[in-house]
């Protein structure tokens, strides 16, 4: 049985910069779902610019999750929604976070679970990665999925694609 990728849409910021980057009316025609998403934050606080949410169907509610974060000199692991790094203003010029969100039987009636690794590097002493797990308690098909930073703007050239996977 072979494994087909197929590039639904694709979402490149702009100069203005975003307050979020959205997939909307995802059709239910594939198997699973994939986002590689590469962004950097206009927020310099430490304590929300780092990261971004990640949101189903235009809701936050019914989300559980665990991550574990490692960053170079300590591991941390906690309950979350679903979340993962964003390279922020303060880092080193023109350097972006990296991540993927993959998302089996997107479309099923069942609760649908989700996982998200991420990583940001600062050419400095602060570099980070991610790894999510996260449950959406939801019969609903997922047709949205956003992404919105913790504080300030997905900032020009954040970009983010969405795949559709089809077992053939």
């Amino acid at each position: 049985m072979a494994t087909t990728y197929k590039l639904i849409s694709s979402v490149t910021v702009g100069s203005g910069g975003a307050a979020s980057i959205a997939f909307t009316s995802i059709a239910a025609t594939y198997t699973d779902l994939l986002v590689k998403i590469s962004t950097r934050s206009s927020n310099v606080d430490a304590s929300s610019g780092y990261y971004y949410d990640v949101t189903f169907n235009g809701t936050s509610a019914n989300r559980s999750g665990r991550y574990v974060q490692g960053n170079g000199s300590t591991a941390v692991s906690s309950t979350f929604t679903l979340w993962g790094v964003n390279a922020s203003s303060d880092f080193t010029s023109n350097t972006f976070s990296n991540g993927e969100l993959y998302i089996p039987n997107y479309a099923s009636a069942n609760n649908k679970s989700a996982s998200l690794d991420s990583v940001q590097e600062n050419n400095a002493t602060l570099s980070r990665i991610i790894l999510s797990a996260g449950l959406w308690s939801d019969s609903s098909a997922i047709t949205s999925i956003t992404f919105t930073p913790a504080g300030g703007n997905f900032v020009q050239y954040s970009t983010a694609y969405l795949y559709g996977i089809s077992n053939a």
